[in-house]
């Protein structure tokens, strides 16, 4: 089996945390560069660490390197702006956006990037709307195999502490079994082994995974939704 080179963006995040721990202990992937704004203080092997200035397009692609597969759980909060929805922005459609041009000139075999349950360009909501307008663009790049994961709350400890998100990852399970799946909270580490199972497939063209299809995720044989 030929062993693949992966780059992993949001690697210190609940999800990106996850995720790399599959990617380093599964022998599909022969290394991973995990890009990162600070200090990574894990080490391992099978991990290098790039530091780059996320602002600047040249270094995003630079970071990608020769990898076939690129995993991308960049994201950030309202709080962590600020409120300031013009640096949300930046965070989120613009690195997203320029994470996947990357990909695009050069030439990754397959992009796996997350989203949010609900996500819709048209939709009135900012956060909504813009996470579907990013699913959009970056659905209409010319990429060999882009999959889109959209959950629902994430349950798990973070690095940081968000006072809203913890208060609705304690009520919501309480009442999940009310909710339809698609609005079901979802451990971090399960969208994590979705997202390892997808990109081991030999995908082409545009997947959308959604929460319904994570909370029921077969390990043995993986789900494609479409």
């Amino acid at each position: 089996m030929d062993k693949k080179q992966a780059t992993l963006f949001g690697g210190t995040g609940l999800i990106g945390g996850f995720l790399l721990d599959l990617i380093l202990a599964d022998d599909t992937f022969s290394k991973v560069n995990v890009i990162t704004r600070k200090p990574l203080i894990k080490q391992h092997d099978k991990m290098e660490v790039i530091q780059i200035d996320f602002s600047k397009p040249q270094e995003i692609e630079r970071s990608i390197g020769d990898s076939k597969v690129v995993f991308s759980c960049i994201g950030t909060t309202q709080t962590q702006v600020n409120g300031d929805k013009k640096a949300y922005r930046k965070i989120d459609y613009d690195i997203s956006h320029n994470i996947a041009l990357g990909c695009e000139k050069k030439g990754v075999e397959h992009f796996l990037f997350i989203s949010t349950a609900g996500a819709n360009s048209s939709s009135s909501n900012f956060y909504m709307g813009l996470k579907g307008e990013i699913d959009d663009t970056v659905l209409n790049l010319k990429l060999t195999a882009t999959t889109i994961f959209r959950p629902s709350l994430l349950l798990g400890k973070r690095n940081e502490f968000r006072p809203g998100e913890r208060l609705a990852q304690i009520i919501m399970p309480l009442f999940s079994f009310l909710m339809p799946k698609k609005l079901q909270a979802i451990r971090g580490e399960k969208v994590a082994k979705a997202m390892l199972d997808q990109s081991k497939l030999k995908n082409i063209g545009n997947t959308i995974i959604e929460n319904e299809a994570m909370l029921l995720w077969d390990e043995k044989q993986p789900l494609t939704y479409t």
